[in-house]
């Protein structure tokens, strides 16, 4: 690589998608490998160590959830030392492809993980169905997904009408329904709101015994969005790594949510739809005390104020 090319400090934000996969290319040349997988997917390799994150990302995601528009893994790459593959689709794919199947046969072929002591497959949404699916690939891999889909064939899922143009594509065949992929994973946890009545159904499919659900109410349907900017998704990935993630190291973590709006927006919202005053109270005080909250300190007012006038 040049001394004038780009480096893993360089922002690629901004940049046109040809220009972006020629700088994500060059800098995977000094450690690494870059292939193009068919027409809509790629994938970037670095290592560093033994410890290998297989991350799934979308082109469209990763400038919006990175202030340099590089990919997830290689920030953990860069604080921790890690190895990252990164397999990125142009629009949410599911990954369903056969350029993409025939990667991993031959990383599995080439005994490519069995260099890693570590190996975690992570993905969110559509990434996280292939981060399960795909870890076949790797048996003794530990898997974190976030909202993932256990299939979208409408023989299991047609109560799912969020992705009906993706109804006659092939989730039977090679790689195909994401639980059943997870057999040879050491351990898999599921992130999801219950609330969230769709992602509930589809969480419900992966009930395997190495499948630890770690469940979010109030969250929401963006969830990886939410992760980042508590700045837990990388506590929780180190975690997984040192096999310490379990129900209460989670809701130690999961504290965070206490200083998070759109958290605190959800759950005061939840509270006044059941009818819940004295909690929405309480909660609307808390939070005053804590945070300028606009919303939370009128909610307070107009609750003091028809409890006053209760009492009168």
């Amino acid at each position: 690589m040049s001394d004038d090319g780009p480096t893993f400090e360089t922002s690629l934000a901004g940049m046109k998608k040809a220009d972006w996969l020629t700088a994500v290319a060059s800098l995977c040349d000094e450690d690494g490998s870059f292939e193009r997988l068919g027409k809509r997917h790629y994938a970037a390799f670095i290592e560093k160590s033994d410890t290998l994150l297989v991350s799934f990302e979308t082109l469209q995601g990763i400038p919006a959830l990175s202030s340099l528009a590089q990919p997830l893994g290689w920030e953990m790459m860069r604080d921790n030392g890690w190895s990252s593959l990164c397999v990125a689709s142009d629009g949410d794919t599911w990954f369903r492809d056969k350029a993409v199947y025939g990667y991993f046969d031959r990383l599995i072929d080439d005994g490519f993980f069995d260099a890693f002591e570590r190996v975690v497959f992570y993905g969110a949404g559509p990434c996280a169905y292939a981060a399960a699916a795909y870890s076949v690939a790797a048996p003794g891999a530990r898997v974190l997904a976030v909202q993932p889909q256990a299939t979208l064939d409408p023989r299991v899922t047609e109560w799912d009408d969020r992705f009906v143009e993706m109804r006659r594509t092939d989730f039977t065949s090679r790689y195909g329904y994401a639980p059943d992929m997870l057999d040879a994973a050491d351990q898999a946890f599921v992130v999801y709101d219950p609330r969230q009545n769709l992602d509930a159904m589809h969480a419900a499919l992966f009930t395997r015994p190495n499948v630890c659900k770690l469940r979010l109410r109030h969250m929401g349907d963006a969830i990886q969005t939410d992760l980042l900017e508590m700045d837990q998704l990388p506590v929780l990935l180190n975690a997984i790594v040192d096999g310490t993630l379990d129900d209460r190291a989670f809701a130690r973590m999961m504290r965070a949510r206490r200083m998070h709006p759109p958290y605190l927006r959800n759950l005061l919202a939840a509270l006044d739809s059941d009818g819940r005053d004295r909690l929405t109270l309480a909660l609307a005080r808390n939070v005053t005390t804590r945070m300028h909250a606009p919303r939370f300190t009128r909610r307070m007012n107009e609750l003091e104020a028809k409890a006053t006038a209760k009492d009168d």
